[in-house]
């Protein structure tokens, strides 16, 4: 994503293409929010994306989830993923919505490739100490395997 380079520095060109990562939580519209103004001041498109977790407990032979249960969150996360991309579709660019199974750490960061991303927006909690070690942390995994620059956005606090 080097574009140019100005008195000898690599400058980094204008993201064209960002991935936003969401959980339907309001820390992750959040990011959207910001996310879409950005795009919108750039003339970048927006793509979208949610990843449903199959637990890992179970394992492949022995699912912990019954399968009409992952259907019937699938359907839910792509309901949600479409209204979120209709909301904004006036405002900004979106490239289609993209819901996909699995470990949202590593999905985001192929999603990334595949898209050719130029920046991923991942919102955060802002979990320190004890609870971040308990419940883990997707936006730092991110941060640190990403294929492109990663912007971390954290909730307004009231």
């Amino acid at each position: 994503m080097l574009a140019r380079r100005v008195n000898d520095h690599p400058v980094m060109a204008l993201p064209r293409t960002i991935l936003v990562a969401t959980d339907f939580s309001e820390h992750a519209d959040y990011a959207l929010e910001q996310a879409a103004e950005l795009a919108a001041q750039l003339d970048a498109t927006i793509h979208l994306l949610h990843v449903v977790t199959i637990p890992a407990l179970g394992g492949p032979e022995l699912p912990l989830v019954h399968p009409q249960v992952m259907h019937d969150a699938t359907l839910a996360a792509q309901r949600a993923l479409d209204e979120r991309v209709a909301s904004y579709r006036d405002k900004v660019s979106m490239g289609p919505p993209r819901l996909d199974v699995g470990d949202a750490r590593d999905v985001i960061d192929h999603a990334a490739e595949e898209l050719g991303a130029d920046l991923i927006v991942v919102g955060t909690h802002g979990r320190r100490g004890v609870r971040r070690f308990l419940l883990g942390s997707v936006a730092e995994s991110v941060v640190r395997s990403a294929p492109c620059p990663v912007l971390t956005i954290r909730a307004k606090t009231t």
